[in-house]
């Protein structure tokens, strides 16, 4: 599975979340950020062509190489200063407090500890700074939950990790953050994937404390 995973996987992805249809919900989830932010799960760059003028800087965190390079083209072309900052959301070789915003999308279902990246977050994160999340994850009807769950070990083993039952607003809540409104309904496509939201979250004023032993230089 390890050529699959690192060379087939990205590419798959990279055209199945880069449809016109998912341009909107982009720009929706992008909207209202600014200064320097980090994208957890950049993969191939989907987002650049939607990050407001008002950002100044990113740091794309992203553990897949072919990943990053399918992004070269979108990177090249960002007026935003885009820097490849970390491999992994659990360990981000960042400063506390040096975040003014996060983003992420289609991340919290494939990152392997989302808890442990979710404290990650809060401790780079300013206080009162926001985070937009899209995600796909569990449906209300329960027809569809019972498809997902017996799907669910299917996914995670042809999409690298990828969860179908994970709740994204209930992760980022139960992570501390204050969720400030999130919008959920199915989208175009076979349900069992297609039931996204997209939230905005605030980073508690508290701070979590990690030993820094955790944390390593990008690209170790």
């Amino acid at each position: 599975m390890g050529f699959y995973r690192e060379q087939i996987v990205p590419r798959i992805i990279d055209r199945a979340c880069g449809g016109p249809d998912m341009t909107p919900l982009r720009q929706q989830t992008c909207a209202g950020l600014s200064g320097v932010i980090v994208e957890l799960g950049f993969g191939s760059g989907l987002n650049v062509a939607s990050y407001p003028p008002e950002v100044t800087l990113v740091h794309a965190i992203e553990p897949s190489k072919v990943g990053a390079s399918l992004s070269a083209a979108r990177v090249a072309g960002s007026a935003i200063p885009i820097e490849f900052s970390g491999l992994r959301g659990e360990s981000l070789p960042l400063e506390d407090d040096s975040c003014d915003g996060a983003l992420c999308t289609f991340t919290l279902c494939t990152i392997a500890d989302v808890d442990a990246a979710l404290l990650e977050l809060r401790r780079v994160l300013r206080p009162g700074a926001p985070f937009h999340f899209l995600e796909h994850g569990i449906a209300p009807d329960e027809g569809i939950r019972r498809w997902q769950r017996r799907l669910d070990p299917l996914q995670q083993r042809l999409a690298d990790g990828c969860h179908l039952t994970r709740d994204p607003v209930g992760i980022v809540r139960d992570a501390g953050f204050r969720i400030e409104s999130h919008e959920s309904s199915y989208r175009r496509g076979p349900k069992p994937w297609v039931y996204f939201t997209f939230g905005r979250a605030i980073a508690p004023q508290d701070k979590v404390k990690t030993p820094p032993s955790r944390f390593t230089p990008s690209g170790e």
